[in-house]
């Protein structure tokens, strides 16, 4: 009996600094390791396509480009796709990490707030009444309905009795998801070139865009990345309970205004400028789980990269299962995601946030 009793306080103290260290240093791995794997997930991008470049193709279009077959491939449509699929995966990364912190579900996603909805009715309203078309303009209305929803979600949660709490915030979301569908389906119905704008944005896809718009979108982006990481701390305490959160000093209420304001830039912008892509935060945010633990000051820095990871593979995996032609990141995205989404469903423990 004696020798299953647990170890003296002072030898438990002496190994505390050490297994701190130790998982410390295999996180620290981890950000490495990806930080290397998406580099070379970016070079495989430039690389491959329907018409797929060598090595010193790609160099000469990126640093000595001369009009080429080969630079025009690289600087107009691989790069600008490239930084597009990075910037929006590490967006929605993050933002899926924060979607199911704050509402402590664990299958949270753009839909789930009605952010998705909010940014489609805006598309097909600015087509269908502005008579807007062209890209920019579409992403431009799509982020200001993408935060229209969420404002329209927090103030919804807030105003509710208990304030915004984890389930009000997520039946807010849902209701505000229902009306804005509706609205963009009686928009659609009248409108042939809103309904085929809408088909061919609300699919998901960062082709045909230029590195003006990516460069557009880095201000919000970087903006939402200060915020949620300004939210980490605060976002740990809440998810021991709001009794435990208060009584460590956390203001609750600034703590959820200032994660749904990283939501909504980072989905808004993501959102508006690719489509409702699912399924990244979702998974960004399990696998990083998986090695970090339940600290999300981890937990965000392994989603914003594999988020950017897995928006590019999808994208490299798009242009080559369908050549000469190519399937858009959110079906590929959708063809990986369901089968995570389905192993979560069988799991015999369910995800506790």
């Amino acid at each position: 009996m004696t020798q299953a009793l647990s170890a003296p306080p002072r030898e438990r103290s002496a190994r505390q600094p050490a297994a701190k260290a130790e998982r410390a240093r295999r996180r620290w791995t981890g950000i490495l390791v990806l930080a290397a794997l998406l580099v070379v997930v970016v070079v495989l991008s430039i690389v491959f396509g329907t018409k797929s470049l060598t090595l010193a193709q790609v160099w000469h279009g990126v640093w000595n480009p001369s009009g080429t077959e080969g630079d025009v491939i690289v600087r107009n449509l691989r790069l600008p796709r490239t930084a597009l699929a990075v910037t929006a995966g590490v967006a929605l990364g993050v933002a899926g990490a924060l979607m199911q912190g704050h509402t402590r579900n664990p299958i949270a996603d753009p839909v789930l707030l009605g952010v998705s909805a909010g940014a489609g009715l805006f598309v097909t309203g600015g087509i269908f009444l502005l008579g807007v078309t062209t890209l920019y303009g579409y992403v431009w209305f799509g982020f200001l309905g993408a935060m229209l929803a969420s404002v329209v979600v927090y103030l919804v949660s807030t105003f509710s009795k208990g304030g915004a709490t984890p389930v009000t915030l997520a039946l807010a979301g849902a209701a505000v998801h229902a009306l804005f569908t509706a609205l963009t389906a009686g928009v659609v119905i009248f409108d042939q070139q809103a309904l085929d704008v809408y088909r061919f944005w609300t699919v998901g896809s960062v082709s045909g865009r230029t590195l003006e718009l990516t460069f557009q979108m880095l201000p919000f982006v970087a903006v939402g990345l200060l915020l949620a990481a300004v939210n980490a701390p605060g976002l740990n305490a809440l998810s021991l309970g709001e009794d435990v959160a208060r009584a460590l000093g956390v203001r609750i209420g600034l703590t959820r205004f200032t994660g749904m304001a990283a939501i909504t830039l980072l989905t808004g912008v993501a959102v508006a400028a690719c489509g409702p892509i699912g399924f990244v935060g979702l998974m960004a945010t399990h696998i990083g789980r998986s090695f970090t633990g339940p600290d999300y000051r981890w937990v965000l820095g392994y989603a914003a990269l594999l988020g950017a990871i897995l928006m590019l593979g999808a994208d490299i995996l798009g242009r080559l299962v369908a050549r000469p032609g190519e399937l858009p990141v959110g079906i590929m995205l959708a063809f990986i995601g369901a089968p995570l989404f389905i192993s979560l469903v069988r799991r015999r423990k369910p995800v506790r946030l």
